[in-house]
Order: C-alpha cells, then structure tokens, then sequence
C-alpha cells in the first residue's frame, strides 16, 4: 500500500518544530533532508523540508514562509491506553500552546492535536443511547480528558 504523508507547512521554523515532535514521541526520527538553492524563493542553504517518522509514522515538514498557518480543521488524534500517557501528551504538546475543550489542544506552532483515551469510541459508541449522551455530556465539560471521569459518566456516577 502507497503511504500517505501529512505535509506541515512551517514559516522557518521546521527543524525546530521536528526537533521538538522527535522528543515527544518514542519510535520516532528524522529521516532526510533538503536546502533551498540559489536561485529558490527561500534563504539559500535554509532547510526546505524534513521527513521524518512520528511513532513509526511518515511527516513531512515544508519551510513554505507566512502565506498558509495551521487550522484546528485538521488534527492529529493522539490516542492513549492510560491517563498517564493522556497527561504526559497534554503536556508535552501544550507547552507553550493553548488548550481547547474535549481533548483538543494547540501546540506552539500552531498544530492541532487530540489527546484521547483509547476507550472514547467505545464509550461515545455505548448501544445504550443514555450511557452515551452521559459519555458525551462529561466530554463536552473537559479541556484535558479524564479517563475516570468518562467512565463515571458511563456508569452513571
């Protein structure tokens, strides 16, 4: 199967930006690089772009300039087995960012993640309709999500 890269468009910035993904993901690094030339619209000998692997998976950061910013109408769900592993994610990636609600947070460069339980979709997707309405209901009140608390909500406490 062909893989599909997620391109991050940067404004001078990526190498510093891939720097700071590779410290906060395991099993991740970067893969090549490329500089502008002489006679391209960026700085000669600037970085043009960076692959690299975030836990296993293909990225690709462009040094693009100021014409396109990040938008939270694409994220990255980060989906995670324990509240350690939510809490250590919400931090890592929200230093210097700003958090949103549900789970969502801005990074400082602007990138849009999802730190998520890896049990959501089984508790937004509860066959009983009331269970999940108080899954939901819960989430919609949390900026970082609580595991205990989703389940509380599922259990009705």
């Amino acid at each position: 199967m062909t893989p599909i890269t997620p391109c991050l468009w940067f404004d001078g910035n990526a190498d510093v930006a891939v720097d700071y993904y590779l410290s906060i993901f395991p099993n991740s690094r970067r893969l090549t690089g490329s500089k502008y030339g002489p006679d391209a619209p960026g700085d000669e000998d600037s970085t043009l772009a960076v692959s690299f692997e975030l836990a296993g998976r293909p990225f690709m950061a462009l040094n693009g300039g100021p014409a396109f910013h990040f938008t939270p109408a694409i994220s990255f769900v980060v989906n995670c087995e324990s509240q350690d592993k939510i809490d250590y994610y919400w931090g890592r990636l929200l230093d210097g960012g700003e958090p949103s609600q549900c789970g969502w947070l801005t990074d400082r460069f602007g990138v849009s993640w999802q730190i998520v339980p890896d049990r959501l979709g089984e508790l937004m997707g509860d066959p009983d309709p009331e269970r999940a309405n108080r899954v939901m209901q819960a989430m919609l009140k949390m900026v970082k999500l609580d595991i205990a608390g989703l389940e509380d909500a599922a259990a009705g406490a």
